[in-house]
């Protein structure tokens, strides 16, 4: 491809909406352009390296044993409404109506369609196990879509559905999707890791995320100091090793706390630490109300709430529901004498003496004692895990790092087939439902993800296997014959070769073409300059190091494809 010829409308300046290094680098390398909040039109250069992540993906689950198809983006509000979906996955789900006033929605995720194909034409055992996916575009209509292509509202995926006869086949179609894509990422040049998760508005009995570390991550994942222990934020337990306290039991106090609302005004009013304060939390679970408590320096987590209960809807109530329970103003709230029961975290109920809201304007209550002063419906992990916590499975300590979740794959077993009737025939010829899977990958989250791994202050550094171009040949000027003829030379060489060049034949300064190739992050930058020349050879430099050597120009071609080799580790 010659440079001339293509559109890549690269930007110098970093555009004001941008928030993180990717988002940055796409719109100036000339990636993407934004039509609408969280909607972005892929432009060739952005194209290509999607295109380049998908070709991963494909072939990774070909060798898997997955079958590719492509399903309707728009779906019928009915296939949501027998899967008991289409009330329950909320405003992200983005409903629409036909001419005749008929319900659709713009496809999220396709468990109910995928059902729907296989209930229609696998009947037997004897057809199973299969897995079927597709790469297509989705779109959620995210609350508060940021980061580029990190968290758009449309984006690319690759969703993959597996249907087997029983738990066995089930587990063992997971493990050949785990596999799978601990070689997607592989092979796209990431550093990963893999961590046990909450399956969320999807479903199933157990799933696992893969997260590319980067700190510019909004997920965070909870890893174990002295063993391979790994989870996301929602899914890491929290072991009840609290110890009992020992205090003398104080007669409890209303106190006056003017203009302290906040944890760490109450604390700083009170003069106590904010893990001596704990926080009422009034949490609406599906049609009821209950109050969860925990300390004022943890977090409380919604995913274990919702999993504790068994509920579809987890959410914080309304400040009409919290004034009716607790009797008092929002920001207030304690346990003693509201109207709903209170469930207390592991490291509340190990408490004592402690601080709470008293249902009043301006007023905490002191020295609080669960048992004399109320009662605890039941107690359990309800809060997010904190670095220095005891890990789960080993006694070690619990640490934090940053990650970007790019792939999710779930057991989901029978929750769709079972409620949706797609059942088949065992070898006794009974009916029985399907056991599903449910696997994901994010196609423009990886790219977007590539970016925040590989990247500097001069821009992106792309891995080999996802680079638009895998080389950049760079006549330093374009009316010298000699340096045109032999620019040219090496690109059909090199293009021959399948390495994927591009000539850069425009009339710029020499600054401007390397500003260019750096930005894009090509892998091998080829420089052909008149100096050079007389000295029978070119510059061939690595975009990843900067380091740069002379190369005779009969072994330019041979030399640049080993530095690919060598970069993208296939030597």
């Amino acid at each position: 491809m010659r440079y001339s010829r293509f559109f890549i409308p690269t930007l110098r300046e970093v555009p004001a909406e941008a928030e993180v290094v990717s988002h940055k680098l796409m719109l100036r390398a000339g990636m993407i352009k934004k039509l609408a909040s969280g909607i972005y039109s892929y432009l060739p250069l952005g194209l290509m390296v999607i295109r380049k992540v998908e070709d991963v993906v494909r072939r990774c689950m070909n060798e898997a044993g997955a079958i590719e198809l492509l399903m309707p983006s728009v779906q019928p509000a009915e296939l949501w409404k027998e899967s008991g979906r289409w009330n329950y996955y909320g405003k992200e789900l983005l409903r629409i109506k036909d001419r005749h006033d008929r319900d659709f929605c713009y496809g999220p995720t396709h468990e109910e369609v995928i059902t729907d194909i296989v209930r229609s034409y696998i009947s037997s055992y004897k057809n199973l196990p299969i897995n079927l996916y597709q790469i297509q575009n989705k779109f959620r209509d995210e609350v508060r879509p940021r980061f580029g292509l990190m968290r758009g509202r449309e984006f690319s995926m690759k969703d993959a559905y597996s249907f087997d006869m029983d738990d066995a086949g089930a587990n063992l179609s997971y493990e050949k999707m785990y596999k799978a894509y601990c070689a997607v990422f592989e092979a796209c040049g990431l550093k990963y890791k893999v961590v046990e998760a909450d399956s969320g508005a999807i479903g199933g009995s157990f799933s696992h995320e893969f997260m590319v570390l980067a700190e510019t991550g909004e997920d965070f994942v909870i890893s174990c100091d002295s063993c391979d222990y790994s989870a996301n934020l929602e899914k890491a337990i929290c072991v009840n090793d609290h110890k009992k306290s020992g205090e003398e039991l104080l007669p409890s106090e209303d106190v006056a706390t003017p203009k302290a609302k906040t944890v760490e005004e109450v604390a700083a009013f009170l003069g106590m630490p904010a893990e001596k304060i704990v926080k009422t939390m009034i949490v609406r679970v599906d049609e009821k109300l209950v109050g969860i408590m925990v300390r004022g320096d943890h977090e409380m987590n919604e995913a274990k709430v919702k999993n504790y209960f068994n509920a579809s809807v987890v959410e914080l109530a309304s400040h009409a529901e919290i004034e009716e329970a607790t009797g008092g103003p929002l920001g207030y709230s304690g346990p003693v004498g509201i109207k709903v029961p209170v469930y207390g975290d592991y490291a509340v109920a190990a408490m004592a003496n402690y601080c709470v809201g008293a249902n009043l304007r301006e007023t905490h209550t002191i020295n609080i004692n669960h048992g004399r002063d109320f009662e605890f419906a039941d107690v359990d992990d309800f809060r997010n895990a904190n670095p220095g916590d005891t890990c789960c499975k080993c006694g070690g300590k619990y640490v934090i790092t940053k990650g970007i979740e790019v792939g999710h794959i779930f057991k989901l077993g029978t929750k769709y087939s079972a409620s949706m009737n797609a059942t088949y025939l065992d070898k006794e010829g009974k009916r029985q439902p399907f056991i599903m899977g449910c696997y994901g990958i994010g196609v423009t989250r990886v790219a977007a993800s590539a970016i925040e791994q590989n990247h500097d202050e001069k821009g992106i550094v792309w891995p080999v296997q996802l680079a638009p171009f895998k080389a950049v040949v760079t006549p330093l000027s374009v009316k010298e014959e000699d340096v045109v003829k032999n620019a040219e030379a090496i690109y059909n060489i090199l293009n021959n070769m399948g390495l994927e060049p591009l000539l850069d034949d425009r009339d710029e300064r020499a600054g401007v073409k390397f500003n260019d190739a750096e930005l894009i992050g090509i892998p091998v930058r080829i420089t052909v300059g008149k100096k050079t020349l007389e000295r029978g050879c070119v510059e061939v430099t690595v975009r990843k190091t900067g380091v740069t050597e002379e190369v005779p120009v009969a072994e330019c071609a041979h030399r640049v494809k080993d530095l690919l080799a060598e970069l993208s580790g296939q030597i």
